[in-house]
């Protein structure tokens, strides 16, 4: 299975019109956040191929619809006319979350690709699992952003979820998709860059054969894409990279 990964940066080699020809044979499309959806959505019409994405700490213009955002309930509604920008808000999210751009929202969900299978243990065909978290730490209190303990809450959330992969399908996960890294992988000093401790847990807990992520720009070539944590293989995927997903393993 040959996987595209996008994230952070609307790359040349995939936004023009001979981007299939430059990425064949491409299976699946997944996008670790902070690129604009139209972006996005050129990836969907041009590739035609399922495609998952999540958000990251910038562009943002449309998390609203998907998640509940400070000071846009109903209790805030001063006016009549407020009360009308919130119900058109309202019905703006009900579109977008059917799904309006072709892609998927996979932020602080588990998903199952039936479209695509794994061979499991037991030499069963199996869905795709995927596992896919928004955001990053939290430094200025921007949307999106999450303090180490709000994250372990979000990824507690999905246990339950995890448990029934393991039940069924004899694995928790295939994909971790975040946008941010785990705390002392790939991540920086900086307030904005550092990881999550809470996803070092999470690899050690449920073992994901692969996480991708984006929020490290690799500017510097020296900087590594991908390292080892733990039993899973950890890829920076910013701007991209093709993942082949050898499909014969649990």
């Amino acid at each position: 299975m040959k996987i595209l990964c996008v994230s952070d940066q609307i790359d040349p080699l995939i936004y023009n019109s001979n981007a299939s020809k430059n990425f064949p044979d491409i299976d699946l499309i997944l996008c670790a956040g902070d690129l604009p959806m139209d972006y996005v959505d050129f990836i969907v019409s041009v590739f035609n191929k399922p495609t998952y994405f999540i958000f990251g700490n910038h562009d943002l213009s449309e998390f609203r619809y998907y998640h509940s955002v400070p000071g846009t309930t109903a209790a805030s509604a001063t006016s009549a006319q407020n009360a009308a920008s919130l119900a058109m808000a309202s019905m703006k999210k009900a579109e977008i979350r059917n799904p309006h751009h072709g892609a998927s929202y996979a932020g602080f969900k588990n998903i199952s690709v039936k479209s695509h299978t794994v061979k499991n243990a037991r030499g069963r065909q199996t869905p795709l699992l995927i596992t896919g978290v928004s955001g990053s730490i939290r430094y200025n209190n921007g949307l999106c952003q999450y303090t180490d303990t709000e994250m372990f809450f979000h990824l507690v959330a999905l246990i339950p979820g995890l448990i029934y992969n393991k039940i069924r399908y004899g694995r928790y996960l295939d994909i971790f998709l975040t946008h941010a890294t785990p705390f002392g992988v790939h991540d920086h000093k900086d307030p904005c860059h550092v990881g999550f401790k809470s996803f070092n847990w999470f690899l050690k807990k449920f073992k994901p054969k692969y996480m991708l992520h984006g929020h490290i720009h690799l500017y510097d070539q020296r900087e590594e894409r991908i390292s080892r944590y733990a039993d899973t293989t950890v890829i920076n995927v910013f701007a991209h990279y093709v993942l082949n997903f050898n499909t014969d393993e649990d």
